[in-house]
């Protein structure tokens, strides 16, 4: 069940059929796929990079980037996408987090990246999209192809992917080969993918939704994908002509439905729009039907488990619910003594099945707390079952920020927060907005007599961190509402500043 040779089965049969479109009009047979990833095994190969190692990859989305994913998995390594957004101090922690063999960054930052790689002490340091020393291009142009794939097992690592949690430092999910070809084949079958479906591919690919769910189900399919380096609305409505799939966040929904070029003519040949990576609302989901014609498949989720629901192809699709489990995982709903719930009642919503991950990277102390003894994972998440067994997320219980379909960790933005001159303490929440799903939103509580301005804050912090993760508003309070327990209610804060982006 290796991830590599399970896609290979959906489009080796026909290597002349096309792969990646370009929005320049170029197509890229799955040919460059097959040979491109065999020549990117071989170098990583020739570095002595052993099965198991890390390749830390922070590039822009382009067909060399996958190929990096393709030939890392080929390799028998462990891929590790990192946001391009991300700042050298945040990539100093991944890098030496995950110790990577190889590390491949972007020629806009070569010096800060090549600075934390060396200070991680990665052997090999690369950058994609550059001439002369250190370019990955030249580097796989001069190696020999490898097409004897690493041997693999099912329970052996292909991906991690770093993901926040409420609580220290961002975490490594480690993502096995069947995990990932479980979520591949299980959602291949469930969207009823077949042949000439075209993917219209707008979503980034350094997390679990755009990489690994939108790309291995469309190459499993063997599957066009025509690929845009970015989401933007006009362009994606004027490319839904000729594709037949669209995968977004909800953000990408409501940006859609501001284009007046979005019609039902203009839709007429896409038979599947999914949406994922946070909650679409349900006059998101009415809104958008109603201009189309079309109605929106939700799924639900995350870094960890890959998806674990999904509302029907064929069948109702109930907006503000995320469906019912997917076939071999299970989804139940707990209450505080553990035991599951009926329909009807809300409680913390746990999975186990073949798309959970065996753990977080190096973190056994974590994943004791994160898995039940029975082996389900605890999302973090609070929600209800129907009475037909359609999930309804409700909440978290967990206080990660989800922004434009990206996840914001705010104790990470907190301890920035509470170093700045003139700030006591601070508490960062999500708060409802219109385009993004949630705004992070930073509340400070400041020393007598302090002065300090939103321009200020956002200044201080924008050199180190990823412009999703800056707050949108920054406010004044006297102090945090707090419980009996001297514990942050931060609940109470989102109902204070619930109107704050209306």
């Amino acid at each position: 069940m290796d991830l590599y040779g399970t896609l290979a089965t959906g489009f080796r049969s026909d290597l002349t059929a096309p792969w990646i479109e370009l929005p320049d009009g170029r197509t890229l047979p799955y040919r460059s796929a097959e040979e491109g990833s065999a020549k990117v095994a071989g170098l990583l190969r020739s570095l002595g990079v052993m099965p198991g190692d890390r390749v830390a990859v922070q590039v822009d989305k382009t067909p060399e980037a996958l190929l990096l994913y393709l030939g890392t998995v080929r390799a028998g390594a462990v891929f590790l996408p990192l946001n391009p957004a991300y700042r050298a101090e945040e990539v100093a922690y991944f890098l030496g987090d995950a110790e990577p063999a190889v590390a491949v960054g972007r020629p806009e930052v070569a010096r800060e990246f090549e600075a934390a790689a060396s200070a991680s002490r990665v052997r090999h340091v690369f950058v994609l999209g550059a001439d002369g020393r250190g370019s990955w291009a030249e580097a796989v142009g001069a190696a020999s192809p490898v097409h004897d794939d690493a041997p693999v097992g099912e329970s052996d690592l292909a991906s991690i992917v770093y993901t926040s949690g409420t609580t220290g430092r961002a975490k490594g999910a480690m993502l096995t080969h069947r995990n990932l070809v479980s979520n591949a084949v299980t959602l291949h079958t469930l969207w009823g993918f077949r042949s000439g479906d075209v993917l219209l591919h707008a979503l980034p690919i350094f997390h679990v939704h755009g990489l690994y769910v939108a790309t291995n189900t469309a190459m499993l399919n063997a599957s066009r994908i025509r690929f845009q380096e970015r989401f933007d609305a006009h362009e994606v409505v004027e490319a839904l002509a000729g594709s037949t799939v669209f995968m977004g966040v909800p953000t990408m929904y409501t940006r859609l439905l501001a284009q007046p070029g979005l019609t039902r003519e203009r839709c007429a040949g896409v038979r599947l729009f999914v949406s994922g990576s946070a909650p679409l609302l349900p006059e998101t989901f009415e809104r958008f039907r109603e201009r189309t014609g079309h109605t929106i498949l939700e799924r639900y989720g995350m870094t960890e488990t890959g998806m674990s629901t999904s509302n029907p192809w064929r069948g109702e699709r109930r907006a503000g619910t995320v469906g019912r489990p997917l076939t071999g995982v299970e989804v139940r709903v707990v209450g505080k003594d553990g035991r599951p719930l009926l329909a009807g009642q809300v409680g913390d919503v746990q999975v186990r099945g073949p798309n959970v991950m065996p753990g977080y990277w190096r973190r056994p102390e974590t994943n004791v707390e994160e898995f039940t003894a029975d082996g389900f994972f605890r999302t973090g998440d609070l929600g209800v079952f129907d009475t037909d067994g359609y999930l309804t997320l409700v909440g978290r219980s967990k206080d990660l920020v989800i922004s434009g379909g990206l996840n914001v960790y705010p104790k990470e933005i907190e301890l920035l927060l509470d170093a700045l001159p003139g700030v006591v303490e601070s508490a960062v929440i999500g708060v409802a907005h219109p385009d993004l799903g949630e705004g992070v939103t930073a509340v400070l509580v400041l020393k007598a007599g302090a002065q300090v301005r939103e321009a200020e804050v956002l200044a201080a912090l924008r050199p180190r961190l990823a412009a999703f993760k800056l707050p949108k508003a920054v406010r004044l309070v006297d102090e945090l509402p707090r419980n009996a327990m001297g514990k942050v209610q931060k609940h109470l804060l989102r109902e204070r500043f619930a109107g704050l982006y209306r």
